[in-house]
């Protein structure tokens, strides 16, 4: 028996709440995010655009709204959280199961023509540095020149004193506007784990987590993240947006000028 509408509607708008402790300002990241993805497509008839990290399909369901024609393949290694977007955004994306990074993980996207936009939103941070080198690079690969690579995350700066600062500033205003009011994380998943309809996708889950093991990644400075694009061959970066430790990079494929010119 599958997962049933009302569940998963239930459980992805649980969700949705609980992110708001976590991304700051999370609508308007999710807004600034559509406007690059809508102004460098804007001369595409049916743009390509890829969401990894997809999670419940929280960011590929804003873009379907925003921009109905494109094409938009939806990634994630959570056979529950894959499931949720399946069932509660159908209509949103083609949603494909591979563990991003893993040998052959851009195979399994099934793409059969560049990238316009690659897109993320809160995920990529778990994924180590070396790993995150490679998938830079393979996104490199995948786009087309002129595409572009959008990501927004946490961003903490270098300097340790200046970091805390950042942290703070969004941690104050995710108080300010109610994001703390919300069940966090961890609740959200032990109360998943007691909904009997998700306990195959559950147990599932946990299998594929202790294959894997425990994420190794963690939050890399906007400076970091611009020399491992670099590095992978993107020729323009730059944060376009940013609040505290929030911001949202953009990353230029196949044009443009290294840093040093």
């Amino acid at each position: 028996m599958g997962l049933s509408m009302a569940a998963a509607r239930t459980w992805v708008e649980r969700w949705e709440r609980q992110q708001q402790r976590y991304a700051v300002d999370r609508e308007e990241r999710f807004t600034v995010i559509a406007d690059v993805v809508e102004h460098v497509t804007a001369d595409r008839a049916r743009p390509l655009l890829l969401d990894l990290g997809c999670g419940p399909g929280s960011l590929a369901a804003r873009l379907a709204a925003r921009l109905p024609h494109a094409e938009i393949v939806a990634v994630d290694m959570d056979p529950l959280l894959l499931e949720l977007g399946r069932t509660h955004h159908a209509g949103a994306a083609r949603y494909a199961d591979t563990v991003i990074g893993a040998d052959g993980w851009t195979r399994a996207l099934g793409l059969d023509r560049p990238v316009d936009a690659a897109v993320s939103t809160t995920a990529l941070h778990y994924l180590p540095e070396s790993v995150l080198q490679r998938v830079y690079g393979a996104l490199a690969a995948l786009l087309r020149p002129g595409g572009v690579l959008v990501n927004g995350d946490h961003f903490p700066p270098e300097a340790a004193r200046c970091a805390d600062i950042c942290a703070h500033v969004g941690r104050r205003r995710a108080e300010r506007t109610g994001g703390h009011d919300h069940e966090d994380w961890r609740s959200w998943w032990a109360a998943a784990a007691r909904d009997p309809e998700l306990a195959d996708l559950f147990t599932e889950r946990e299998q594929r987590l202790a294959v894997l093991g425990g994420g190794a990644g963690g939050q890399l400075s906007v400076e970091c993240h611009e020399r491992l694009l670099w590095g992978a061959g993107f020729g323009q970066v730059a944060p376009v947006w940013r609040f505290g430790d929030s911001a949202v990079l953009v990353a230029v494929a196949g044009v443009g000028e290294t840093p040093n010119g």
